[in-house]
């Protein structure tokens, strides 16, 4: 077996990691004991270093007192301890003899439209138990300041530092106990968490009693306490507390897991196994176990040491040195920190547009959150080795190419991130977010107003758009039933898309597209001119179903995604063409400029939902219907010279063409594959991407064996539109590395010696001829729609015979191009010369089914640009 070249020095870092992997400790199940002295929270004067009296050691401490051996009176004393309590009835609890004085600060509290706890309770300031820890951890309160010391009150304890004493580290980052005043970026606290809110949820467990639940007189103990049916601080944490196992680094006084031990599986909580978020948030269970972050047979990169230092993970450079941990052990904590960095929405790491490292401060970008690990092997916080088996999509280098999504704030109309999922709103019986229904938030759903509907200005792209990080696998088929790990670990998870024999390529959602959200446009008629009635939702996660009926309630086709943001769902289309007043503006920051690609009149993006439309009635063997009327086409719902043996046609995104006519050499593999003509569908992303090779869809890199090369989907591209090639008023002969020639074969169709491509005359094939007489060969936009997602006319033809309202004039208006320079109007028309006279039955074409014959072809186009 022949193995992958690799350099030299990637496989020594790559071995050293290894070895230091497996010559430290791995992480193992917590085993926290009461021992306040073997913590950070012991601020007395003993050494660091010395033993404690449960067998543990003083750790090393950056605050301390100088002389006071006391290790409690910091926080306790049994004398002029504040008078407070906390709940009431039978779970009422009084203060724990509380030596310090409450902040009186009022604080910036956690919101999230995703959350769906009472919003008025969220806005109420802190409360319970969770005081006692904001009385040191809001940075505001000295350390060294007690109600009494020794008899005496309002003592100072003298420290190692300067009086006042607060806790050290800048509340602006997330690498800090100073926690601040703004709490906005850090998990909600005195909120009633019980089963109508876990209901409304639908990824929270519901309290039981035993595992979350209140402290009740005569009952044991739940493991995580509420207070009052609230969540404080102490439900999670207990300060006392010192873990006896060393190879987890910080245990940051959790009482449970801060890490996965063992492979998730969903189902009931395990304390011994499973990370503490787990023990609230089951996260769909097995949609969480068996996706790419949490899979232990997918996600196993482990963090570089710096990245796991800075983290407080265990390092190999950390002390003690522990081994860097494999990113499905870290879980949720790759991407939420329950105290992030302020300006960070939803607890995301790092989830800021500061260029500071570790970040400080800035506005909300959740791409940053992504961009940890998602970008080269080099910046990633975690170890891969560039297309090697476990290599890491590098998205970030495909967001900084010329033309992207604008995915960064500064690029989006509002100049913040407006992307805002779950919230208060009904769009309909499947987006019904009412505070009585719930669940918006697990599912990504975002509101029509918030995608732009209303307001132009919402318009945006970010990650969790397109892609649920809790649900996707990878796979290829992101529908293959019951989840498990082995079932949820193939070769990659974009869709199968290989430049060989053997399969029918498809439009079924791969891997990272499982459980998003999306929208299936509702036709009311086949014309090419209206527009969508409405559309159905698409939610939720599959489960154990591997239905890829379009029909489903769940995603199961990419453009459901695409169409979510580029139809009418998502802004208002008054229909007029070629430009109208409400559709998306063309340009802006990284965006196509109006015009582009030997465009004129074309200023505003075209509805995709419109365009895609693929009826049944239409898709039949060409020229076989007279649908064309049907289709928009012509003047009249009769049957004439415009229409006659006409009907509508589509790139397969939404479904198959029908046309089943056996010509493979026209195509290039995949597409030529047998069975595959007329039946097959395929991908927005298998013509929207980063550019490719010569006469393949597939990103650099990739093979039929391998996915491990440049990322698929429309991020980033050179190419304006977002294309995987070139397509401009010049594609055709001359430039076999368009976009047209990596599925469509460049010497069938722009070449003098092709033949095949079932554009057939009484002279031979069409394409090839056309190659050969007219002036500088052939290009496609002579004779096809500029826009070639889907057509009024068969085979995608312009027929300047039959402009209509696509052009802003009445349809079956006939238009004269001019001589040698063609027609050019709007998004369709790029200098366009073709005008059919009458459509034959089936493919024979002859000269007289063009305007002029041979002769009128010639004083049209003999040198045409």
């Amino acid at each position: 077996m022949q193995l992958p070249k690799y350099p030299a020095a990637a496989l020594l870092m790559l071995a050293l990691l290894l070895v230091g992997n497996f010559t430290h400790a791995q992480i193992a199940p917590t085993n926290k004991i009461p021992d306040v002295r073997g913590t950070k929270h012991n601020f007395s004067a003993v050494p660091d270093g010395s033993a404690t009296p449960s067998g543990g050691t003083v750790p090393a401490r950056s605050v301390k007192a100088t002389s006071e051996t006391q290790v409690c009176v910091f926080c306790h004393t049994p004398h002029e301890a504040e008078t407070i309590s906390f709940g009431g009835g039978s779970t009422a609890l009084g203060a724990p003899l509380w030596n310090r004085k409450l902040s009186g600060q009022t604080y910036t509290l956690y919101s999230s439209t995703s959350m769906e706890a009472d919003a008025a309770e969220l806005a109420t300031q802190p409360g319970g138990s969770s005081k006692l820890c904001l009385s040191c951890h809001d940075g505001t309160m000295a350390i060294d300041k007690v109600n009494a010391l020794n008899g005496a009150k309002n003592a100072t304890i003298a420290m190692n530092t300067p009086t006042p004493v607060k806790v050290p580290g800048n509340a602006a980052t997330g690498f800090t106990r100073n926690l601040g005043t703004d709490l906005s970026a850090d998990h909600p606290i005195s909120f009633t968490y019980n089963a109508a809110l876990a209901n409304l949820d639908g990824e929270l467990r519901s309290p039981d009693g035993s595992l979350v639940g209140n402290r009740v007189t005569g009952a044991a103990k739940p493991q995580l306490p509420l207070e009052n049916n609230q969540m404080q601080c102490s439900t999670c944490h207990d300060p006392h507390l010192r873990d006896k196992t060393t190879t987890n680094g910080n245990a940051k006084f959790l009482r449970m897991n801060r890490f996965q031990v063992t492979q998730p599986v969903g189902g009931a909580f395990s304390a011994t196994n499973d990370i503490i978020c787990l023990a609230c948030h089951d996260k769909g269970g097995s949609a969480w176990a068996f996706s790419a972050h949490a899979n232990s047979l997918v996600a196993t990169q482990t963090y570089t040491p710096e990245a796991a230092k800075q983290r407080e993970f265990p390092s190999s450079i950390g002390i003690p040195a522990n081994a860097n941990p494999p990113v499905w052990q870290v879980g949720c904590l790759n991407c939420h920190d329950t105290h992030t960095v302020q300006g960070a929405r939803r607890l995301l790491r790092e989830g800021t547009d500061s260029a500071a490292k570790p970040k400080i401060g800035g506005a909300a970008a959740l791409e940053e959150t992504c961009y940890q690990c998602h970008t080269t092997s080099a910046d990633s916080a975690v170890s891969y080795i560039t297309q090697s088996s476990n290599a890491i999509p590098d998205i970030k280098s495909d967001f900084a190419l010329g033309r992207h999504m604008p995915i960064k704030s500064s690029e989006q109309a509002a100049g913040t991130e407006t992307h805002n999922v779950g919230g208060v709103f009904n769009d309909g019986p499947d987006t019904n977010c009412s505070k009585l229904t719930g669940k918006c938030g697990k599912d990504l759903l975002e509101s029509r107003s918030g995608l732009g509907l209303d307001n132009p200005n919402n318009r945006h792209a970010e990650c969790s758009d397109c892609h649920n990080p809790h649900r996707v696998i990878k796979t290829q088929n992101g529908l293959p039933g019951p989840l498990s790990a082995g079932n949820t670990n193939e070769k990659a998870g974009t869709h199968r898309h290989e430049d060989a024999a053997g399969y029918v390529h498809t439009n079924v959602i791969s891997g990272v597209l499982r459980g998003s959200f999306g929208v299936e446009p509702v036709y009311g008629g086949n014309s090419f001119q209206s527009m969508p009635l409405s559309f159905n939702a698409k939610r939720g996660d599959p489960g154990a179903s591997a239905s890829n009926l379009v029909g489903e309630k769940y995603v199961t086709r990419e453009y459901q995604i695409c169409l979510k943001c580029h139809s009418n769902y998502a802004y208002a289309d008054d229909n007029i063409y070629p430009n109208g007043a409400t559709r998306p503006l063309l340009g802006g920051l990284g965006l196509t400029p109006p015009n582009s690609n030997g465009h004129n009149n074309f200023t505003r993006y075209t509805n995709q939902a419109k365009e895609f439309q693929a009826p049944l009635t239409h898709a039949v063997p060409v020229g076989t219907v007279s649908n064309g009327f049907d289709g928009g086409a012509g003047a009249s719902a009769v049957a004439t010279t415009t229409n006659n043996n006409n009907h509508r046609s589509w790139h397969p995104v939404m479904a198959p063409t029908g046309r089943g006519v056996n010509r493979l050499g026209r195509w290039l593999p995949p597409w030529n594959n047998s069975g595959a003509l007329g039946t097959q569908t395929m991908y927005c992303s298998d013509c929207h991407g980063s550019a490719t090779g010569q006469g393949t869809v597939m990103p650099a890199g990739n093979t039929n064996t391998s996915e491990n090369g440049k990322p698929w989907g429309p991020h980033g591209s050179e190419n304006n539109f977002l294309l995987k090639g070139k397509y401009d008023a010049a594609t055709g002969t001359g430039q076999a590395d368009a976009l047209c020639f990596k599925c469509h074969n460049a010497t069938n169709y722009a070449t003098r010696d092709g033949g095949g491509t079932g554009f057939s005359t009484d002279k031979g094939d069409g394409h090839g001829i056309h190659s050969d007489k007219i002036g500088g060969g052939i290009k496609c936009n002579y004779c096809h729609v500029a826009v070639p997602h889907g057509w009024k006319n068969r085979g995608l033809l312009a027929n300047l015979n039959d402009v209509g309202p696509e052009a802003g004039l009445a349809a079956g208006t006939s238009v004269t191009p001019a001589q040698n320079v063609g027609y050019t109007n709007g998004p369709y028309y790029r200098k366009a010369f073709i005008k059919v006279t009458s459509f034959p039955s089936g493919s024979n074409w002859t000269e007289n089914n063009c305007n002029g014959g041979r002769d009128g072809m010639r004083n049209t186009c003999d040198s045409p640009p």
